[in-house]
């Protein structure tokens, strides 16, 4: 008897030919770029370095497309947003030692966000790797454990045979939910050396599903049918799972009100009448989400800024949907189903029966109008201005990429993404000089649409050698930087803390002038304008930037009693 698993391809003549007369002048770089070609991969990003320059060598042979950054970091950036924009697992190409370090702040957003990007580094020669003190360059004791608490899965290769199946296996671990960053390192002799191993053909890498335990849909569709007052959190892991439309099935069955995480902006459509939109940052919506007798949680941990800053305390039940293990109950007792948003919410969708509320819009419209209250009162018409400008300018289908500055704070809560999959910022690991190489990586996958980076001035200095990047590939990312003259958001954290800021100011160039030394067209604009400046040089093709000099202010918080 034959079983499934005994059964094995055979080569065909073509393909046995090929493997016994390889092409001669082949390298262990070759079978790097043979295999992610094999995978699917069409583009990567990276930066080049001594140990690694077997791997781009091989590039050369190949027909994979290239998109260099100045800067490791941003590099990882780009990939990241290519990852969330095209589900796929986004290659990244690095040195060893101070290249591959450099990287570490991206893979970390990249884990928080869930973002498929397979880095591949190079190491010093296999003689150097266990430890010892060598003396090559770049040498770290051991590279790989700079990145165990942030990847996903770290994998070493000692030998050429090893590569293709620790690229298919970094590549499987990329993309099984929860999707996430993985590390490749291969010594430096093992890219350089000829190889007599045959081309690499294909790939054979299939993510696991992560189905729920049907014992467990059981129970959460018991309680959601039962409930009388139903409420649901939507995070990232929707957006990730391409879950949104189970969602909006699921949420218009119950009549349950949805609000959206920052993670998660555009799970569910903005004006909707069961939307709560995201203002999650607020004592009303806490209030709400705290009164529902059972709360469905999907993709989210229910973090710092998805829970007002830990000050949400449910009392009803909560129902808590989450592919990563680490997150389940991790910050509320809940019935934690450990799944992929998408399959457990089909689950639900077939067990669930229709409830009626003839409530449900009416309270979240007298939500919606307390938050709008409460907004108005604090005279922030500027900010509010600004925002709708950037919504009214940029195209419904493009997407936009947000620094850690203020206007994307507001951003947050109250920016209408369109659409899921639409608006990304670096809220994850929170950190500064995500947004203009996260927009690059995305105009890279999808250039039928432009893509809008926003910044604040201390953001834009950190990727701002990018606007080379944009220029030499001529990628159609429209680049707003909000100019407050420092750190915005932490001058106003020090004043209110401390009564004055410190280390927040900063001298800063002209960003017009200096983009147009770069080739890149610029245009200083107004409140008054902005919205006017900012839609044509997002209608005009390659890289822009639009500067506006402005003071932002933060909408007063709620945790703080």
């Amino acid at each position: 008897m034959t079983h499934d698993h005994d059964l094995v391809l055979r080569p065909t003549p073509a393909q046995t030919e090929a493997a016994l007369n390889p092409p001669p002048g082949r390298t262990g770089g070759d079978l790097v770029v043979e295999t992610l070609a094999g995978l699917g991969a069409t583009t990567v990003f990276g930066l080049p370095g001594q140990h690694a320059l077997g791997m781009f060598d091989a590039l050369r042979r190949s027909d994979l497309r290239y998109i260099g950054l100045r800067v490791e970091n941003n590099a990882g950036f780009a990939a990241d947003a290519y990852g969330r924009i095209t589900g796929e697992a986004a290659p990244l190409l690095l040195s060893t030692g101070p290249g591959a370090l450099t990287s570490l702040a991206a893979l970390q957003e990249a884990a928080a966000a869930s973002a498929p990007v397979l880095a591949i580094s190079s190491q010093v020669p296999t003689a150097g790797l266990g430890g010892g003190r060598h003396g090559y360059l770049h040498e770290l004791p051991d590279q790989a454990a700079s990145f165990r608490g942030v990847v996903k899965s770290v994998h070493t290769v000692r030998t050429q045979s090893q590569i293709p199946s620790a690229i298919e296996a970094a590549w499987t671990s990329a993309l099984t939910a929860p999707h996430g960053p993985v590390w490749v390192e291969i010594p430096q002799d093992a890219l350089l050396a000829e190889t007599a191993i045959p081309v690499v053909t294909g790939g054979d890498a299939f993510p696991e599903e992560l189905p729920p335990r049907p014992e467990l849909t059981a129970v959460a569709a018991d309680l959601l049918s039962k409930a009388a007052r139903p409420a649901i959190i939507a995070g990232g892991g929707v957006v990730r799972a391409d879950a949104s439309g189970k969602l909006r099935q699921l949420a218009e069955r119950l009549q349950a009100p949805v609000v959206t995480t920052p993670g998660g902006k555009g799970a569910f459509p903005w004006t909707h009448p069961l939307s709560l939109q995201s203002w999650i940052e607020d004592r009303h919506t806490t209030d709400f989400l705290e009164d529902a007798d059972v709360l469905l949680v999907v993709g989210s941990g229910l973090g710092e800024l998805s829970s007002n800053y830990h000050t949400f305390k449910p009392r009803g039940r909560v129902v808590q949907i989450e592919a990563d293990l680490g997150k389940l109950e991790s910050n509320h007792p809940a019935l934690g189903i450990h799944a992929d948003a998408r399959l457990a919410l089909q689950a639900l969708l077939e067990t669930v029966p229709v409830r009626e509320d003839a409530t449900a819009e009416d309270r979240v419209r007298e939500v919606l109008a307390k938050v709008a209250d409460r907004i108005d009162s604090q005279e922030l018409t500027l900010e509010q201005d600004v925002l709708a400008s950037v919504r009214g300018a940029l195209p419904a289908s493009s997407p936009s990429f947000w620094d850690m500055t203020i206007l994307a704070y507001w951003a947050w809560s109250a920016f209408d993404a369109k659409g899921p999959n639409h608006m990304h910022s670096a809220q994850g690991a929170g950190g500064l000089g995500y947004a203009f190489p996260a927009a690059l990586g995305a105009a890279a996958a999808d250039p039928a649409r432009p893509v809008l980076a926003v910044s604040g001035d201390g953001g834009a200095l950190y990727s701002i050698a990018e606007l080379a990047t944009a220029r030499q590939y001529d990628l159609d990312v429209t680049w707003l930087i909000v100019d407050d003259g420092g750190y915005g958001i932490l001058r106003e954290y020090m004043n209110d803390a401390f009564g004055e800021a410190t280390a927040t100011e900063l001298s800063r160039p002209d960003y017009v002038a200096l983009a147009e030394s770069f080739g890149v067209p610029g245009v200083r604009t107004t409140p008054e304008t902005l919205e006017q400046d900012l839609a044509k040089a997002l209608a005009a093709p390659g890289p822009s930037v639009v500067l506006l000099p402005a003071v932002l202010r933060m909408f007063a918080p709620t945790h703080l009693g």
